[in-house]
């Protein structure tokens, strides 16, 4: 049995924290996603993904941090560092091109000062997971969107995950299940 994953947060200085504390999936990101949301909306520009706990992402998860990243790109101020990646996670994270929208810090120098006050500092995020099957979907739709608009080749990697769900929401039988 897999054991569960929890989403800890916090703010340490003028940076928004996050461990993942498990495997990053579709089921635990879109609590991910709102916690990131809040404190962009809050003025927070230095956000920090910490996976030294974290096994694997799906491709939700991976698609959320994409979404995320561009949408601090847009404002043209603000950085999300992934931090202690672990080598199949590093791969994916390449081999998506994520590498070009967010910081993957692959010598373990970024955030130094904060790296010291992050297990004292994180919590339990506050933010649900419990949305209606629809919003659901349209979560898991939009990280896979943003993945396929990164490059030519993850459009190919997600078409049929993208024309699935999209054909989901038209008949009203959002069953996310993957």
């Amino acid at each position: 049995m897999t054991p569960p994953t929890h989403i800890l947060v916090g703010t340490i200085g003028r940076v928004f924290w996050m461990r993942v504390d498990g495997r990053g999936t579709f089921q635990n990101s879109l609590q991910a996603k709102k916690a990131m949301q809040r404190v962009i909306a809050q003025g927070t520009k230095n956000l920090v993904v910490d996976l030294e706990r974290c096994p694997m992402m799906d491709s939700t998860f991976l698609g959320m941090l994409t979404g995320t990243a561009l949408i601090l790109r847009e404002a043209g101020d603000g950085t999300l560092s992934v931090l202690n990646a672990n080598q199949r996670n590093l791969q994916l994270l390449t081999s998506l091109g994520l590498d070009h929208i967010l910081e993957l810090d692959r010598e373990g120098k970024l955030w130094a000062d904060e790296r010291k006050q992050a297990c004292s500092a994180l919590e339990q995020c506050g933010e649900t997971n419990a949305e209606c099957k629809d919003s659901q979907t349209r979560h898991v739709l939009s990280a896979h969107q943003a993945l396929a608009d990164l490059s030519p080749d993850n459009e190919c990697r997600f078409h049929d995950v993208i024309e699935f769900l999209e054909k989901e929401l038209e008949a009203g039988t959002s069953a996310v299940s993957a």
